[in-house]
């Protein structure tokens, strides 16, 4: 007979396909800068709606930032900030 699972216990989850958001969210603002958008403000749109029309499909960037879930990239921004601005 096998163990009972402890459903109060967390769980991680790994994706099965890592990716690098830090890089996608740099390659996101180059190309939004680049086509002279205020990559903040469009990528605040595309976190907050989840529209990729938000991001320019200029050097591939609406194919990059939706490689990534929304939550995975305001995780990174929010550990970022923490880390950087909190001192």
């Amino acid at each position: 007979m096998s163990k009972p699972t402890n459903y109060d216990a967390t769980m991680e989850f790994c994706n099965a396909k890592e990716v690098d958001v830090p890089a996608i969210i740099r390659s996101v603002n180059i190309a939004l800068t680049e086509k002279g958008y205020a990559a903040t403000n469009q990528i605040t749109g595309y976190l907050i709606s989840g529209d990729p029309s938000y991001i320019t499909s200029h050097n591939d960037a609406r194919n990059l930032i939706q490689k990534v879930e929304r939550d995975d990239i305001v995780e990174v921004l929010v550990r970022y900030y923490l880390e950087h601005a909190c001192d």
